[in-house]
């Protein structure tokens, strides 16, 4: 596993637990609105070891409970079975992020019994993947993980990061009717200042449009909408 570091608290990332969050290295997309496009090139070197991330863990016992892993993309690692297996041998419960792309790999995690939650991202509708991945993008595997994730009977949230100029309100709407009501989250775009095409000058919708969105994916009229704005918060 190559990880980057380690954020030692988090009360938002891990429903219902006070978690610390890993970063592991590397993805397989390119999305050009990344706000960690420093992980997903490969970092900066200064790797932290596992043994240094499990020193941490074992400190941390009795305070924390959780231990989030995101990137990047964790599943890009072929090793991802066996840290996880490591981390809840210490007694955490592990919290997953994934870009869907690895439904092997999910599966294997799935019925080995070794994560708690997943939050897959939902990068746009079904036919517009590729433009928002920045990279051609096997839908099919996409949708297995999104019904591996449906039917795992483990606690989950889908999400989106509702980008200006790149999402349109039909893609909302045809990820809603995707889904077909699932925990589905529209996060608000935030410039981390280490966006990977952050040439393009990308922007955020308002509070008012993202109301209207949240709308078109949940098939509810705005009125009714309760709308989560969730900020991305950068380390």
């Amino acid at each position: 596993m190559k990880i980057q570091a380690i954020q030692k608290l988090t009360l938002l990332d891990f429903p219902g637990r006070v978690a610390c969050t890993v970063f592991t290295v590397g993805c397989n997309l390119r999305c050009p609105f990344c706000h960690n496009a420093s992980l997903v090139r490969g970092g900066d070197g200064n790797f932290l070891t596992e043994d240094e991330v499990f020193s941490f863990l074992g400190k941390r016992k009795g305070v924390l409970d959780g231990v989030c892993i995101t990137g990047g993309e964790p599943l890009i690692n072929e090793d991802i079975g066996a840290f996880t297996k490591k981390i809840r041998a210490v007694g955490y419960a592990v919290k997953l992020d994934t870009n869907g792309t690895f439904p092997d790999r999910l599966e294997a995690l799935i019925s080995g019994g070794l994560i708690d939650y997943i939050a897959m991202d939902i990068k746009s509708s079904p036919d517009s993947y590729d433009t928002l991945c920045g990279v051609g993008v096997d839908i099919e595997k996409i949708k297995s993980s999104v019904a591996l994730i449906k039917s795992s009977g483990i606690p989950h949230e889908f999400r989106t990061t509702a980008v200006k100029g790149l999402h349109t309100p039909e893609d909302f709407e045809k990820i809603g009717k995707w889904l077909d009501g699932e925990p589905y989250y529209l996060q608000a775009f935030v410039d981390s200042g280490d966006i990977l095409g952050g040439e393009n000058g990308f922007s955020a919708f308002s509070a008012d449009e993202m109301r209207r969105h949240a709308a078109q994916a949940s098939g509810e009229s705005v009125d009714t909408v309760l709308l989560i704005l969730l900020c991305l918060i950068c380390f």
